[in-house]
C-alpha cells in the first residue's frame, strides 16, 4: 500500500502577528526551534511507513518560499499551487485527484504544515494504524487526547472504545466552560490531520460535495508545468472539509491519540512550545530578561529587547511592528493584526544605500524574480504574461511586443545581478517566443498578440522595435544564444526602421504623435547597450539621437525635455507641446550620462545635470515623483505611477546625488510593500492611497533597471 504525505499549507497566521503575516504566514517562520513547522512536517511525514515523497498543496504566492525551505533541509515534494484559496475542501480534492492520476490504490495521510508535533515516532505510529481503518474505506481524523480545557480548538465526539472508531459528532470552538465539560465526557480535540484513500475521499466529494471535485478535477488537468492549478480551480466553492465531507459522510471515522499536539495558532501555545529557562521564559534574539517569569520575547536582528519584572506576556517585533500582549489574550492578536493591516504598511526609512540594496536585493531575489518567473512566464504557449492580480495570480490579457523584449531584459539582467534560478531559460524562451509571434515578414515587431500568439495589431511601433533591441543587446552581452545570430538580427531591425527616418532628424513614429522624444529615448537606451556589449558600429545611432536631444527634444531655455513636436521638431501646439514628465527628465539624465562616459561628452553630463534639477520640481516631500509637470515646471498631473520613482532613483545614483538617491529608494519602497511580496502597486494617489489595479508585467523592467544602477552604488559606499 502506497502513502501519500499531503501538506496542507493554507492559513495566514494572523494570531501570530507581526512574526507571522500573509506574505510570510507562520508555517514558514521558526517559531519553536531553528526550523519553520514546515520544515518540521516535511521530516515529520518523510519517515511514515511506505510513503512516496510528501506532496504540497499551496498558495502560489508561497511556491518560493516551499521550494527554498525544501532546499535547505535536503528534502523533495510535488507541489499544487492554487491560483486562489478555496478553503480544505478544494485543496484535499486537488491533491486526492493528483494522487488518483498517479498511485490508484494510495492513502493520504493529509497534515497541516503549522502543527507541532515534537513526537514524530508517536505519530508515525498513529498515521500508520489510521491507514488500516482507511484501508478499509473509513475517513480517519486523528483525535487528540485534551491536556486542557482550551477554547482554541474544535473538538469531537468519539464513538468510544479504542482504534479506530466512529465519529458521532463535530464541535465547533467552546467556552472555557463548555470545554471542560466536552473533557469530562471524553471528546477530543479535533486536529485536523487525515488518513483516507484518495478514491474513497473523492467518492465522497462527489456525492457530497460535487462542485468542488468538478473545480479540483479541472484544475488538476490544466496544472502548468510549475504546479499552478488551472484557473477552473477558482471555482470551487470555498467550504472546509468538515463541512463539505466529514459533517455529511457515512465513513467519518476517529482515531483517539496521546501524542502531544498544538496548532501553535497563538503566543501563548507557541511558549508552550518552546523550550524555556528555569523561570518558564523563551526567548530568541538578542534578549535580555531580568526578575521576569513565564514571558515569551521574539527580537529580530538588530534590535536588542530587554524585559524587566514581567510576567505572562509575549513581546514580539519583525523589525517594523512591535506586539506587547498579555498571553491570556493571545487570541485577541488577531484583531490587533486586522487594525494595523487596515492602518498600511509601516514605513521605516533606510539608513544608506547599502542597507537599500540589501532590502531590495532579498525583495528582487526571493519574491519579484520567483514570482515572475512561476506565474509570469506562460510556461504552456510561451511568453511572458501581461499582468497579474495584487495577489499574485496572472490574468489572461493580449501581449504586447514592448512587454516581451522588457521582459526578456529583466531576466537577463537578474543573471547579471547574481540571481541563481533560471533567468537564461526565461530570457532565451522569451526571446523565441517573439521572433515566432510578434517578428513581421520586414523584420520589425508587431504591436500586439492575443494570449494564444495571434496577431491583433501589426502596427511596428518605433518603441517596440528599441525594446526588441535591448532584448537582443542585453542577451548578446550575456554570452549570446545558441543558434541565433544576435547581432545580425539586431542589424536587419534597424535597417527596416531606416524607412521611418523623418525628413529632418530621427524617426516618425506610429500613432497621434508621430515626433516625440520618448521612442527616441528608448532607441537611445539600445543604442548604449549595443556598444556595452562590445559592438561599436552602435556609435553612430547613439552619437545622433544624444544630439538629437540636446539640439532639439531638450528646451534651450528651461533645459527640461519636451514629450511631443511638430514635423519641424518645435514644441507641438496646445497642451501636448506644453507636457513635461518628471520621469522622463530623470530618465534622459541617466542616459545622457551613461552617453557623456562613453562619448566623453562633457556638454552631455551638463544637461543630465540641468534635466535632473528640472524632474526634481516634480518630486514632493515624501520623495515621490508625480506624474507630469506643465512647462513652467508646476504640478499638472499629481498621481504618481511606479515608474517615475524608478528613473529618479537610478538618475541620482549615476549622477552622485546620494541624498535624492536615499529619497527615491525610500519612496519607490512604498510601491512594493504589498500583500504579496513580488508585485507592485502601480499608481499613486495625492492622497497616499493606491489605485486597486492590475500589476502591469512593463514595470518590471523600470524596477529591474534602477536596481542594478543601486547595486552599482552601494558596492562602493564607503
Amino acid at each position: 500500500m502506497t502513502v501519500v504525505p499531503v501538506i496542507m499549507c493554507g492559513g495566514s497566521g494572523t494570531r501570530l502577528w507581526p512574526a507571522s503575516k500573509p506574505e510570510r504566514p507562520k508555517q514558514f517562520v521558526p517559531l519553536t526551534g531553528d526550523l519553520s513547522s514546515f520544515q518540521e512536517t516535511v521530516q515529520r511525514v518523510t519517515g511514515l511507513a511506505n510513503a512516496v515523497r510528501p506532496l504540497v498543496v499551496a498558495g502560489i504566492a508561497h511556491g518560493a518560499a516551499i521550494r527554498r525551505q525544501l532546499a535547505e533541509i535536503g528534502a523533495e515534494a510535488d507541489v499544487l499551487l492554487e491560483p486562489e484559496p478555496r478553503d480544505s475542501a478544494a485543496a484535499m480534492a486537488a491533491a486526492a485527484v493528483w494522487i488518483e492520476a498517479k498511485y490508484p490504490d494510495a492513502v493520504a495521510v493529509v497534515v497541516s504544515a503549522d502543527h507541532h508535533v515534537p513526537d514524530a515516532v508517536a505519530f508515525r505510529a498513529a498515521a500508520d494504524r489510521a491507514a488500516g481503518g482507511a484501508r478499509e474505506g473509513r475517513i480517519v481524523t486523528l483525535g487528540v487526547r485534551p491536556s486542557s480545557p482550551s477554547s482554541a480548538y474544535g473538538y469531537l465526539r468519539p464513538a468510544g472504545g479504542e482504534g479506530v472508531q466512529e465519529l458521532v459528532q463535530f464541535v465547533e470552538k467552546p467556552d472555557a466552560a463548555t470545554a471542560a465539560r466536552y473533557i469530562e465526557q471524553g471528546y477530543l480535540w479535533n486536529s485536523g490531520n487525515f488518513v483516507v484513500a484518495a478514491n474513497v475521499l473523492i467518492d465522497e466529494l462527489a456525492a457530497h460535495a460535487p462542485a468542488v471535485l468538478e473545480a479540483a478535477r479541472a484544475g488538476i488537468a490544466a496544472t502548468n508545468a510549475q504546479g499552478v492549478l488551472g484557473d477552473s480551480f477558482r471555482g470551487a466553492p470555498k467550504i472546509s472539509i468538515d463541512y463539505a465531507v466529514m459533517e455529511r459522510t457515512a465513513r467519518a471515522s476517529v482515531l483517539p491519540v496521546d501524542f502531544e499536539w498544538s496548532d501553535v495558532g497563538a503566543w501563548d501555545a507557541v511558549l508552550d512550545a518552546s523550550s524555556r529557562d528555569l523561570e518558564g521564559n523563551s526567548a530568541s534574539g538578542d534578549v535580555i530578561l531580568l526578575d521576569s517569569v513565564n514571558t515569551y520575547v521574539r527580537a529580530p536582528a538588530g534590535l536588542r529587547v530587554a524585559a524587566v519584572g514581567v510576567a505572562d506576556i509575549a513581546i514580539v517585533s519583525d523589525g517594523e511592528a512591535l506586539l506587547v500582549c498579555d498571553l491570556a489574550r493571545s487570541q485577541v492578536v488577531k484583531q490587533a493584526a486586522e487594525l494595523s493591516k487596515a492602518r498600511g504598511p509601516v514605513r521605516r526609512n533606510f539608513a544608506d544605500l547599502a542597507e537599500a540594496w540589501a532590502w531590495y536585493e532579498r525583495w528582487l531575489k526571493t519574491s519579484a524574480l520567483p514570482l515572475w518567473w512561476s506565474v509570469g512566464v506562460d510556461h504552456d504557449r510561451g511568453g511572458f504574461v501581461e499582468a497579474l492580480n495584487v495577489e499574485g495570480e496572472p490574468r489572461p490579457a493580449p501581449r504586447r511586443g514592448r512587454v516581451q523584449g522588457r521582459q526578456v531584459y529583466v531576466f537577463t539582467t537578474a543573471g547579471a545581478l547574481g540571481w541563481s534560478g533560471p533567468w537564461r531559460k526565461a530570457a532565451v524562451g522569451g526571446l523565441h517566443y517573439a521572433l515566432t509571434h510578434f517578428r513581421r515578414a520586414d523584420g520589425l515587431f508587431r504591436t500586439l498578440v492575443s494570449p494564444e500568439g495571434a496577431p491583433l495589431d501589426d502596427a511596428a511601433t518605433v518603441y517596440d522595435q528599441a525594446f526588441g533591441l535591448l532584448a537582443l543587446a542585453s542577451l548578446e552581452r550575456a554570452g549570446g544564444v545558441e543558434g541565433l545570430d544576435l547581432v545580425r538580427e539586431a542589424a536587419s531591425i534597424l535597417n527596416a526602421l531606416q524607412e521611418r527616418r523623418s525628413n529632418l532628424a530621427g524617426f516618425v513614429e506610429v500613432g497621434n504623435n508621430p515626433y516625440q522624444s520618448n521612442c527616441h529615448m528608448h532607441l537611445f537606451e539600445a543604442a548604449l547597450a549595443w556598444i556595452e556589449a562590445g559592438q561599436e558600429s552602435w556609435f553612430g545611432l547613439a552619437d545622433e539621437l544624444g544630439q538629437m536631444a540636446l539640439d532639439r527634444f531638450i528646451d534651450p531655455v528651461g533645459g527640461f525635455v519636451r514629450e511631443f513636436f511638430d514635423p519641424n521638431w518645435s514644441p507641438a501646439a496646445g497642451d501636448d507641446g506644453r507636457l513635461v514628465e518628471p520621469g522622463h527628465q530623470f530618465e534622459w539624465a541617466w542616459l545622457l550620462a551613461r552617453w557623456s562616459k562613453i562619448a566623453n561628452r562633457a556638454d552631455a553630463r551638463q544637461a543630465a545635470e540641468r534635466l535632473f534639477e528640472c524632474g526634481r520640481h516634480g518630486v514632493d516631500a515624501r520623495g515621490i515623483a508625480c506624474n507630469a509637470l506643465w512647462d513652467d515646471l508646476t504640478v499638472r498631473d499629481p498621481e504618481a505611477r511606479l515608474w517615475p520613482q524608478t528613473e529618479y532613483l537610478k538618475a541620482a545614483l549615476i549622477l552622485g546625488r546620494s541624498a535624492d538617491a536615499l529619497a527615491a529608494a525610500n519612496g519607490l519602497k512604498l510601491y512594493l510593500e504589498t500583500p504579496t511580496a513580488g508585485v507592485w502597486f502601480d499608481k499613486l494617489r495625492p492622497d497616499g492611497t493606491f489605485v486597486d489595479e492590475l500589476v502591469p508585467a512593463s514595470s518590471f523592467y523600470h524596477v529591474i533597471c534602477s536596481l542594478a544602477e543601486l547595486r552599482s552604488a552601494a558596492s562602493v559606499q564607503p
